[in-house]
């Protein structure tokens, strides 16, 4: 974590840019997340205030309906209401037919009614027996009709007792608001059972109410906002109270374009798909459209509430809340449209999207102008590199290049010491290949052993090219070595590997596995006026056992090093190598020098690592199909062994036990300067050829675990 976080802190120095879209992100998180919540907290904030008003008024109406059936009730129990209702139900079953039309006892019937005729809002009476026949009523011509409308109502007051019916059509004529005398008009009744004066049912009382002197009044006191309306509906979906968007209904065509026209018992709640007060045209007639969301959640009996939008009847996105009264058999909403409702919010939301938006804006400005500044950055390190200038080095000759890296030979300018040159190439310059070219160097630095590289400085141009010099090697890699010059004597593959082994041997004492020991990772050359001077090259993959530092800069579980020569540990477990591991890819190499054949080859990398950790290796001598010395066959295949147990377990243990082979002191440095001297290897073909395989990125293999 602690590397994690300092490189995306370099990432982020380096890197101007990135700020304003952290910044972004940030803000949009935060924004999304602050929007979210005020939304949530708005929404329930709505709800309750919808379901407040809506239950507020809900219990204003049952209120209002309670008394209503009180007050029928009370009448219908009057004695000389029960007493005239008898005497006219045995004037309708007598054999005059004009016994019951013409009898005085309507007049009586209107004198006992009178106190709360005039005393309350009722408009008119009427008493109906079992068989719909009009017994008595405040309009005379209906006496002795049997009626056939409102069957319903009549029948729900005999089973329940009493009621209050919601708007309906009046079956007769009616003033209207003008005073016209009309059909249709809306009206209501308050209706209790009718019993005679021994209890027996006679039918039904019904005194009839003015809907717009109290039920709608109701309806309209809880309209909140400019747009908030609270409205009755029956169980087919039409309006029973006034909408405060008559007019507006009218212009639509969802009410009468006349004079006195209303929305009462005229406008049928159901969803016209589109949003009608924006000019928008319902693909279907209106009454094969649905029913709004509301209407048939409420019809279907269930209360509910919508707080994130749903469409009106006038196609309108709305809020909204209802419940629905089967004792009446009618329900009751409250509704508001979303933009008035949200407002507050939409005005929060338009802000935010502003200054995001100037953010991006400033984001996109710095990205053109870093990326501006990066082109100008990294033609100044091309021109630096063509010019073969490289801070207080002087480039001279470019010996290899691989996937991240680039050699040059070149010398110091004061000291004017031949160099090797080692430099991220500008392309390929990210904070992991920089993490990992320190890395290589810091670690290589810790080494002094004669036969490990030597690493003399480190740094960075003005114009950012990241480099590190090494001396420089006058020989070959023992890769190149084989290829041209085949398998070696045995004399001489114990001098390299001791080498190694001595390399090798300091490395893990301070805890630091190579990790990627192979035969173009070794150079053999003359140094010092010595012949076959073995060199060990490429720490960028060295492990360091004790610490946990560099884990970010490779996968867990990936496969590190050449499958050619990696040990079975390697393979299987990564992440827990130890020096054996190395010995094990050292021996790996000596079994390759002496044979010229690597211990294990295959049609993929899958097949050589499955070799390698299940394949006993070849005794050398059937491999060569020649004797080789037993001391020193039996020294490579206990390296080679695939548990680590069973392996040398230092270095020096490996290095002991090729010294005491017998062909140990047979290549010595005579032998090793006539073969240097025999082949006549010109210094600049060595360079070259050493240097160009010695680029430690163009040979690693990193597998991800298959």
């Amino acid at each position: 974590m602690p590397r994690s976080l300092s490189v995306g802190m370099g990432l982020l120095r380096r890197q101007i840019w990135i700020w304003p879209l952290v910044a972004a992100a940030m803000l949009a998180v935060a924004g999304v997340t602050i929007r979210r919540n005020v939304e949530s907290a708005s929404q329930a904030e709505m709800q309750a205030g919808l379901l407040a008003t809506l239950n507020s008024n809900v219990e204003a109406l049952k209120i209002w309906l309670e008394n209503e059936q009180a007050q029928v009730i009370t009448m219908a129990n009057e004695i000389e209401v029960r007493r005239l209702a008898t005497e006219l139900r045995r004037l309708a079953a007598g054999p005059d037919a004009t016994a019951l039309v013409q009898s005085p006892l309507h007049d009586e019937f209107r004198r006992a009614l009178r106190p709360v005729l005039s005393g309350k809002h009722f408009a008119g009476y009427v008493i109906l027996d079992q068989d719909r026949r009009v017994l008595t009523a405040d309009r005379p011509e209906l006496i002795g009709q049997i009626r056939s409308t409102n069957y319903d109502l009549i029948e729900r007051t005999l089973k329940n007792g009493s009621t209050v019916t919601p708007p309906i059509r009046s079956a007769v004529l009616m003033r209207d608001s003008d005073g016209e005398m009309r059909a249709g008009q809306p009206t209501m009744f308050a209706m209790a059972v009718q019993r005679d004066l021994t209890g027996d049912v006679i039918g039904v009382l019904g005194l009839r109410i003015k809907p717009d002197e109290d039920f709608v009044r109701i309806m309209q006191i809880a309209r909140p906002g400019q747009t908030g309306d609270t409205f009755a509906f029956d169980a087919n979906g039409l309006m029973l109270s006034e909408s405060r968007f008559t007019s507006e209904l009218q212009r639509m065509g969802l009410v009468p374009d006349e004079p006195g026209a209303r929305s009462q018992l005229t406008v049928s709640l159901r969803d016209p798909g589109v949003d009608l007060t924006r000019g928008g045209r319902a693909a279907l007639a209106r009454h094969e459209q649905p029913l709004t969301e509301m209407a048939k959640t409420a019809i279907s009996g269930r209360d509910g509430v919508n707080v994130t939008g749903y469409r009106d009847y006038r196609g309108v996105p709305v809020v909204g809340a209802w419940t629905w009264l089967s004792q009446y058999d009618m329900g009751v909403a409250i509704e508001k449209e979303v933009a008035e409702a949200y407002a507050p919010l939409n005005i929060l939301r338009r802000a935010f999207w502003g200054m995001f938006g100037l953010l991006a804006a400033s984001s996109v400005l710095i990205f053109v102008f870093s990326l501006t500044t990066a082109r100008l950055h990294k033609a100044a390190q091309k021109a630096a590199l063509q010019a073969k200038e490289l801070g207080q080095y002087q480039l001279e000759e470019k010996l290899g290049e691989g996937g991240m890296g680039v050699v040059y030979r070149g010398r110091h300018r004061m000291l004017r010491r031949p160099t090797a040159i080692k430099l991220l190439h500008p392309d390929k310059t990210t904070d992991d290949a920089i993490a990992r070219f320190e890395r290589e160097v810091q670690l290589s630095c810790q080494l002094n052993h004669p036969n490990t590289i030597a690493i003399y400085d480190y740094g960075r141009t003005p114009e950012g090219i990241f480099f590190y010099a090494m001396e420089y090697l006058d020989g070959i890699n023992l890769d190149a070595l084989i290829v041209r010059h085949g398998p070696q004597a045995e004399g001489r593959v114990i001098h390299i590997l001791r080498q190694v082994c001595g390399s090798l041997a300091e490395a893990h004492e301070v805890g630091l596995v190579h990790r990627d020991i192979k035969p173009a990772n070794i150079v053999v050359g003359r140094r010092g006026g010595e012949g076959d001077v073995a060199k060990v090259l490429d720490f960028g993959l060295v492990k360091a056992v004790d610490a946990k530092k560099e884990s970010a800069l490779t996968s867990a579980g990936s496969i590190i090093g050449t499958p050619l020569y990696m040990s079975p540990e390697a393979i299987e477990s990564p992440d827990r190598v130890d020096g054996r591991s190395d010995l094990y890819s050292a021996a790996a190499v000596g079994y390759f020098l002496l044979t010229g054949g690597p211990p294990f080859e295959g049609k993929s990398v899958i097949e050589i690592c499955m070799h390698h950790s299940r394949t006993p290796p070849t005794p050398p001598s059937q491999r060569l199909k020649q004797p080789v010395s037993a001391d020193l066959e039996a020294a490579l295949l206990k390296g080679l062994a695939k548990n680590p147990q069973e392996r040398f377990q230092s270095a020096r243990e490996f290095a002991e036990a090729l010294a005491k082979c017998v062909k140990a002191a047979t290549w010595t440095s005579r032998e090793a300067d006539a073969w240097w001297n025999a082949r006549q290897m010109t210094a600049a073909a060595a360079t070259k050829s050493r240097v160009t395989e010695a680029v430690h990125q163009d040979a690693t293999v990193a597998l991800s675990r298959q």
